[in-house]
């Protein structure tokens, strides 16, 4: 099958118009009706009916456009297959001051030669879905979410769980504390602004306020880090829960706490997940890397059940 004439297709069911797909594609008019003219032949059914508005997929177009979208992903993982050695390894994190980044930065201290390009995608289901289309390598995820499962071609394994810090003012109750248990917490105001509903990590707090009755407030709009800070730092009320590995810089005139959560310690569950017939010869040695330690004996957890 011509893949040029199946991307065609796709542009012009996206666009709506032949025109607008000509233009995306770079191509005239008179190309994009003659690849498509062409697929039809090929295929025997009409693709597109032709109205004032535009074209329109026929019946017969709208069981055939997920197709051709996995046809040109193919062609793009079958493309990388010959290119992963010169290319970077793409890997997804979900912030560059999260846990994940730290693992990837140690991995590329004990392999320097080893080219990385980092992004930053919205949440679980964009990356799952990136790794399994080959746009990225690899992401670190918490998965697999509530409800859902890894698509068959997509492979995940634990890589750390990564404890819980309460992160306080130095007024608050609790910020001379060596330690805290969770069931110490209930009653206390945990703010967390900025948590996306649907994501991996709204379930994730979800169930552990469920699990030990804490309040947590995702309520007011996301300033970023700095203004959460300055919030804590100045209330005698306010606390935040951070990674232990989570890097959180602070004024030295703030006087922040980062209390240790123990008995059980909450822990994040932090996965690398990867397609499985993806050949890149980095992707091997970053999973070689990333195998987790067990946990020091006597060792009390706590994660949700759906990421165990």
């Amino acid at each position: 099958m011509d893949l040029d004439a199946v991307r065609t297709f796709t542009a012009a069911a996206d666009a709506g118009r032949f025109r607008d797909a000509a233009t995306d594609l770079g191509v005239t008019q008179q190309a994009v009706s003659k690849r498509i003219a062409a697929l039809e032949r090929d295929l025997g059914v009409r693709l597109f009916t032709r109205t004032p508005q535009g074209a329109r997929l026929t019946v017969d177009g709208q069981a055939f456009l997920p197709h051709a979208r996995e046809l040109l992903r193919a062609a793009e993982r079958a493309a990388a297959s010959v290119r992963s050695g010169r290319r970077p390894l793409r890997v997804d994190v979900l912030g560059t001051r999260l846990a994940p980044a730290d693992l990837l930065r140690g991995f590329h201290r004990a392999h320097p030669g080893t080219a990385l390009d980092v992004v930053t995608l919205r949440d679980a289901a964009e990356a799952v879905e990136a790794v399994r289309a080959g746009a990225v390598d690899a992401t670190f995820r918490a998965v697999p979410m509530p409800g859902s499962r890894l698509p068959e071609e997509v492979e995940a394994a634990r890589v750390l769980g990564e404890p819980l810090h309460l992160l306080t003012g130095p007024g608050h109750p609790l910020a001379a504390a060596r330690s805290v248990t969770p069931r110490r917490l209930a009653g206390h105001r945990i703010w967390i602004p900025g948590i996306v509903p649907g994501t991996e990590w709204a379930a994730y707090y979800d169930d552990l306020a469920a699990a030990f009755d804490l309040t947590i407030e995702a309520t007011g709009p996301n300033f970023g880090t700095e203004v959460l800070v300055d919030a804590l730092a100045e209330s005698p009320e306010l606390a935040t829960f951070v990674g232990e590995r989570t890097r959180v810089l602070w004024p030295a005139g703030h006087d922040l706490r980062r209390v240790p959560v123990r008995d059980p310690a909450p822990v994040y569950p932090h996965a690398l997940v990867w397609r499985r017939d993806n050949p890149h010869p980095a992707l091997a040695a970053l999973r070689a890397h990333l195998t987790p330690a067990p946990a020091p004996p006597g060792t009390d957890t706590w994660a949700p059940a759906w990421a165990r």
